[in-house]
């Protein structure tokens, strides 16, 4: 049923989900014309090994409450539940097998793309998919530096064009750790999710 589909793979630790996700995933479903956006939150991010993480059943609940207006989002828990260690490059076969026939672009913002040459194996990464990158406004993309670390990278992008939203879940949980409010930050039913739950507490650190 996948054959020929185009889906596109918003990964992160969505801790927790923001407007600045859904955006990206919107922006992108319209402009490369995806069949569906699928949101895989990580269960452990290689990159993030030692800091405190919310449980990831919390995050899929996040997720699941952020795109439920969107009959385009998808929430796939496929990196969460597989054996460590989460790296992107060991999903996309995953995920080539599980959608049989099916082009994937990997959803990224422009400072991702700069850290690109740091992920695991990125040569074979782009060799698996696309790129989709939003860049961010006054921040120019070296590609030189690029293409020497990862040959091929720039005929593998697809550069998305439209506003940058620049919220980070970093800046978020530090905002409600100090006692604020996430109001227009994040979607209502995230936002209530996480006081229902109390989460991102300053004694929950």
């Amino acid at each position: 049923m996948s054959n020929g589909q185009k889906i596109g793979l918003l990964g992160g630790t969505f801790d927790p989900p923001h407007w600045g996700h859904l955006w990206l995933a919107e922006l992108a479903r319209q402009q490369l014309e995806l069949a569906r956006v699928h949101f895989l939150p990580v269960g452990q991010p290689p990159h993030k090994a030692g800091q405190e993480i919310t449980a990831v059943s919390h995050r899929l609940q996040m997720v699941s409450l952020a795109i439920q207006d969107n009959p385009h989002f998808v929430l796939d828990p496929t990196d969460c539940e597989r054996a460590r260690p989460h790296s992107t490059v060991t999903l996309l076969p995953l995920l080539q097998q599980a959608y049989p026939g099916a082009r994937f672009w990997l959803l990224l913002g422009g400072d991702s793309l700069r850290d690109l040459p740091t992920w695991t194996d990125p040569t074979r990464l782009i060799t698996l998919c696309r790129l989709a990158v939003l860049p961010r406004p006054g921040a120019t993309i070296a590609w030189d530096p690029l293409e020497t670390a990862v040959p091929g990278i720039q005929t593998a992008v697809d550069l998305l064009s439209g506003p940058t939203v620049s919220l980070s879940a970093t800046a978020i949980r530090a905002w409600l750790k100090a006692g604020h409010m996430a109001n227009y930050l994040l979607p209502t039913a995230v936002a209530n999710y996480i006081t229902q739950y109390q989460l991102y507490l300053a004694d929950n650190t």
